[in-house]
């Protein structure tokens, strides 16, 4: 499958196959590829929960509206934030690259989000998001489907997983083997609609 392919073919499933169980390598792969997803600094200040006990996804299930896709998925993936990213020795995203660039970004990442609390939970978001994003199309390709979701009860969810104080939930994602297609596509807006070049009207 072209990258194309799996943009084009995508589809955010509802039903899936409650029996159907993520072999561990395929969960390794998933993780792996969602991990190569871009993020600010390169801080990968995204943060995966993994549930795959039927138990904690039962009861997550009823935290969003009784939504059984959350319980049958093979795998759900509660996206989050961690909020401290910032904070922490720039080696630990930087100690790979040459020195002159460790000297150069190292120093730049605490100031450029110190005392910025909605920048810092905005980069969260966007982290969360594009690791979301490259995690569906990477499970897509993989013979999987997904479904991105905000329709629950982040603070339910939030004491269910144990959500630290300084992380926030961006938004869940069930995958699993699809049990009915999707409806048909929803309309795109026009490009006049949704693209700006080079600027708004005045």
């Amino acid at each position: 499958m072209t990258t194309t392919e799996t943009i084009e073919s995508r589809r955010s499933i509802k039903h899936f196959d409650p029996t159907h169980e993520m072999p561990e390598a395929d969960l390794a792969e998933l993780i792996r590829l969602t991990k190569l997803a871009p993020s600010s600094f390169n801080m990968q200040n995204y943060r995966l929960v993994v549930i795959r006990n039927k138990a904690r996804q039962k009861e997550i299930r009823a935290a969003a509206w009784d939504q059984a896709h959350v319980e049958e998925a093979s795998a759900l993936f509660i996206m989050c934030a961690d909020l401290t990213s910032h904070l922490a020795d720039p080696a630990v995203y930087w100690g790979h690259a040459p020195q002159p660039v460790q000297d150069i970004l190292g120093p730049m990442v605490k100031p450029f989000y110190e005392g910025k609390d909605r920048l810092i939970r905005d980069e969260g978001i966007r982290s969360s998001a594009l690791a979301g994003m490259t995690l569906m199309l990477a499970a897509h390709g993989m013979g999987y489907d997904s479904c991105p979701m905000i329709g629950f009860d982040a603070d339910a969810v939030a004491k269910i997983i144990n959500l630290p104080s300084d992380h926030l939930i961006s938004f869940m994602i069930p995958v699993g083997k699809q049990t009915q297609p999707a409806w048909d596509r929803g309309l795109r807006l026009p490009d006049e609609k949704v693209v700006i070049h080079e600027q708004f009207p005045a």
